[in-house]
């Protein structure tokens, strides 16, 4: 199957990362040292985007188990599987903060986009940008910013998107 949406652990000895294998996305773990691989979620939805707390023990990561695409946790041997996103829209591209306090990701909903944060729990979900297209959340080593991507709407028929940068 194809693999997509690979993100190390914190002691680096692992990566996690998605595989499509039919109409199937689960989430797999891929020892560095043995190449060993382990299947952490099962079954027929689409498990992508994971993203690991700082200590390891859990991971973030989005599926559309429930009908639209939301935000998941997970113990890191793939047990306890919760829902934290109960929101509207389709939330993606989840990832921890280095401080293990916040999760950022993207959200989309009514053709607008956000980048959001919530705590590991799903309580205290806020927007912290909106824009045409913004994506691709990643917070500072230091947990204190996050960068994103935004692309504008052309202003003119026939012209490119910019796409920029922010924090």
């Amino acid at each position: 199957g194809m693999s997509f949406a690979p993100r190390f652990t914190p002691d680096g000895k692992d990566v996690l990362m998605s595989v499509t294998k039919g109409a199937a996305t689960n989430i797999v773990k891929l020892n560095m040292d043995n190449m060993r691989v382990t299947q952490l979620t099962k079954g027929s939805a689409i498990n992508t985007s994971p993203s690991s707390s700082p200590d390891g023990k859990q991971i973030v990561f989005n599926s559309d188990r429930g009908g639209t695409r939301q935000l998941y946790i997970m113990n890191s041997d793939g047990s306890d599987v919760k829902r934290i996103s109960f929101g509207e829209g389709s939330y993606t591209s989840p990832a921890w903060s280095p401080r293990g306090d916040y999760i950022v990701f993207t959200k989309a909903l009514y053709g607008q986009f956000y980048i959001g944060v919530m705590h590991p729990n799903g309580s205290g979900e806020r927007t912290i940008a909106t824009g045409y297209l913004v994506e691709s959340p990643v917070w500072s080593a230091n947990g204190r910013v996050i960068i994103f991507t935004k692309e504008e709407k052309p202003t003119k028929p026939g012209k490119k998107p910019i796409s920029k940068i922010y924090s």
